[in-house]
């Protein structure tokens, strides 16, 4: 049992290391609120002060923010869609005994080490190029015409590749919950005479509501600030840019750096509204 000396000596040692962390972040963001205060564009060699909310009303009323904002929660709700379903199914996949399981996982689960930029590039270069892509490949081996897809379908494209990537993340947790599930349950209502679609759907996804629940609220927060991906592929084109995607733009490509902290700091306060969300109504699944 810890006693007030060991506490305390704990405290002390982790100091140092909280002090490090809230530095490295409040520097940042204090910087970046003062900035978006600030008619601040160094390329023009203008730095004016007390320009005050100009920047966020500027930000939050233009056309750009709000089909950001859009494509944002179009991005982010099909990736979720395909990663929980997929995730569901490959679970339940795994789960089963099958030879070399593994190796089976290990495989399933290596897309979630790869990173955005080189997985990006491989899906735009090796798989949905229209010209030397697999999938042109196939689509001429059937007699179609092949796909420009990061042209023709490009928000459905990046949906892709992220989720490719995300997947493991939700069969891993899926898989965890399946195999927490007693085994005396369903061997039960097997026994009664419940359908393997009746087993699913009274005794497997429920078990799952809580795993299902951690899914959706952790990718939705990293979610959130998809750029790698739309950085090498469309370059923000094509009606695929995101919220970062926009405040990126504004800051390096725009070289207005006082709008681009506006759009950052809107993008945060965004992000913590939608978060605070997800915990107090998604999250009340894990308090059952």
């Amino acid at each position: 049992m810890a006693t007030q000396h060991s506490r305390s000596a704990a405290r002390i040692m982790m100091a140092p290391a909280v002090f490090l962390l809230l530095v490295w972040m409040l520097v940042p963001l204090c910087m970046t609120l003062w900035f978006s205060l600030l008619d601040y564009r160094p390329m023009r060699g203008t730095f004016d002060c007390c320009e005050g909310f100009a920047n966020y009303v500027r930000f939050a009323t233009s056309s750009a923010f709000q089909d950001a904002i859009l494509t944002t929660l179009i991005m982010v709700g099909g990736i979720l869609l395909i990663t929980v379903i997929g995730g569901i199914f490959l679970a339940l996949l795994l789960d089963q005994p099958i030879w070399g399981q593994g190796v089976v996982r290990i495989l399933v689960i290596a897309p979630f080490f790869v990173m955005p930029t080189v997985a990006a590039l491989v899906w735009k270069n090796m798989f949905m190029n229209p010209v030397n892509g697999l999938l042109a490949h196939l689509w001429e081996f059937f007699g179609a015409a092949p796909v420009s897809w990061l042209t023709e379908a490009p928000l459905f494209s990046i949906i892709v590749i992220v989720a490719w990537m995300w997947l493991p993340f939700a069969t891993l947790i899926l898989l965890t919950a399946i195999q927490s599930l007693d085994s005396e349950q369903l061997e039960a209502a097997e026994m009664d005479g419940a359908g393997p679609l009746s087993r699913f759907g009274y005794i497997i996804l429920p078990h799952m509501a809580r795993a299902i629940t951690v899914v959706i609220l952790i990718q939705t927060i990293f979610l959130l600030s998809i750029f790698a991906e739309i950085f090498v592929t469309t370059g923000g084109g094509f009606g695929t840019r995101t919220l970062t995607y926009l405040v990126y733009q504004r800051v390096i490509e725009s070289q207005n750096v006082g709008l681009g902290s506006a759009g950052g700091i809107l993008a945060v306060i965004l992000a913590n509204f939608i978060a605070i969300f997800l915990m107090r109504i998604v999250g009340k699944n894990l308090d059952k």
